[in-house]
């Protein structure tokens, strides 16, 4: 969310929760990026907050609930007021409990493998509409393919982005592996460690797919701890992710923190895992 957006977005947040009966006086912001995430304070809620027009709120809310139901490790909508999304002042609000940390957040990653197959197996139980995976790397397709919109992409980064989001967006959809409701993101910054164990957020992003989409955005040492996984096809999928979140990072319009040099920095690996797999890499 620019940056010019935040106050107005931080009132709107402080006055939903203030109207739920919850006692307002601070925000403390926890993340910027495409949405805002505050922690209101004294009644210790998680505000989320995103502009009307670029939000699946009430999804996010409602399908939270039924994976929790099915004891899924996901955080839960604030249970003091209405599990709903608030609009006001163009921003639409959701309010989720607050999980207290322990001392140290370090994620082991057989634990969070462990967690990422539960919350899995609750969700081969959901049949809900969500988009391909596909529909998702077509999105970072014509991002690159806009010129106006990735100005400052060279033509070589444009073609290997474009040319890795393609080849791999076939090979792994021609792949044949089973398919099933996914996380989407279930990267680090969605996963929360609380003194009840490891629990997603963000489910925003769910869309139908391998279980190894899901599997590309944790750290590589969780793969290694999920047995069922295909190693080769989990492969695949990491690079394309990288390729997708690459993409993202040199839209003009990103809000990312460091953005850009951090798509340089992602441009780097994917071209060095495309020199390292040679032509076995489809383009």
């Amino acid at each position: 969310m620019h940056v010019s957006e935040v106050p107005r977005a931080t009132a709107a947040a402080m006055a939903v929760a203030s109207s739920g009966g919850l006692a307002v006086d601070d925000a403390v912001v926890l993340q910027n990026s495409n949405k805002l995430t505050l922690r209101l304070l004294p009644c210790d809620v998680v505000a989320r907050v995103a502009p009307v027009a670029h939000q699946v709120a009430q999804f996010e809310v409602d399908l939270a609930r039924s994976l929790a139901g099915s004891g899924c490790p996901v955080a839960l909508p604030e249970p003091r007021v209405e599990p709903r999304a608030h609009e006001r002042d163009g921003f639409v609000v959701t309010l989720w409990t607050h999980y207290a940390s322990p001392a140290s957040p370090e994620i082991p990653p057989a634990d969070y493998a462990a967690a990422l197959a539960l919350l899995h197996a609750g969700m081969r139980e959901l049949d809900v509409p969500v988009p391909h995976f596909t529909d998702r790397v077509e999105q970072a397709q014509l991002l690159v393919a806009d010129r106006d919109r990735t100005p400052a992409l060279t033509d070589a980064d444009r073609e290997l982005l474009g040319g890795t989001l393609h080849g791999l967006r076939r090979t792994i959809g021609e792949h044949g592996a089973s398919e099933q409701l996914l996380h989407g993101e279930p990267h680090p910054g969605n996963v929360l460690t609380t003194r009840d164990g490891l629990l997603f957020i963000d489910l925003e992003t769910c869309c139908r797919g391998p279980v190894e989409f899901d599997l590309a955005h944790a750290p590589e040492e969780v793969g290694a701890h999920s047995p069922g996984a295909d190693q080769g096809l989990l492969r695949e999928c990491r690079i394309l992710v990288l390729a997708m979140v690459t993409a993202w990072r040199w839209d003009r319009d990103d809000e990312f923190p460091d953005g850009r040099r951090i798509g340089t920095e992602w441009l780097g690996r994917i071209r060095a895992a495309r020199d390292h797999d040679g032509p076995r890499t489809p383009v």
